[in-house]
């Protein structure tokens, strides 16, 4: 089972100390499985420009086809400007319109208004939806006064986390177990 972990902005560093956590608890309490963690702080990722994802190369084509090869997706994002980043909306567009089918996707959002969990609701929902995912219903919305020195100092936030992570895995071993007995019953 392959999970990437998905720093969606180039600045900032909440979304980044919240996904390090989520990173942290997905490889300690969940050793089998293969965990990538892509910052696109760390890439430099082209603009999409129409083309298959294969055809780009160096860090686009890494990120884009790390993705593609993994079971389930853990989206970290920032809220700014009551949207989510072009960085993040940049690899959906570099994506196959069903590039999430039969994935499971999660989403942790940090934000600096409460008011900015309608963005998830009302932007990153619907596309992860219309590129065919899986989406894990809960998701961990943390706002500024949670975090303190690059630390989360909420410990509830740090309990969602926990229950992100491990509904993640249920619900992709689930879809997983679904689709080899649907595959099972054909004969060839």
């Amino acid at each position: 089972m392959k999970i990437v972990a998905l720093s969606g902005s180039r600045v900032g560093s909440k979304t980044r100390t919240a996904m390090n956590y989520t990173v942290k608890t997905l490889t300690e309490k969940y050793p089998q499985v293969e965990v990538a963690f892509i910052d696109l702080a760390d890439y430099d990722v082209q603009f999409s420009d129409g083309r298959n994802y294969l055809e780009y190369e160096g860090d686009t084509k890494y990120v884009a086809e790390t993705i593609m090869n993994a079971d389930g997706i853990i989206i970290g994002t920032p809220i700014f400007q009551a949207s989510i980043p072009a960085t993040l909306k940049n690899v959906f567009d570099l994506l196959p319109e069903k590039a999430f089918q039969d994935k499971v996707v999660s989403m942790l959002v940090t934000a600096g208004s409460p008011k900015h969990f309608l963005i998830i609701e009302q932007q990153l929902k619907p596309i992860l939806s219309y590129m065919k995912a899986q989406i894990v219903q809960s998701y961990v919305f943390i706002e500024e006064k949670d975090f303190y020195r690059k630390e989360i100092v909420n410990d509830d936030v740090l309990f969602r986390i926990d229950r992100l992570v491990e509904d993640t895995i249920i619900l992709l071993e689930t879809y997983t177990s679904i689709r080899k007995q649907r595959e099972a019953e054909y004969d060839f």
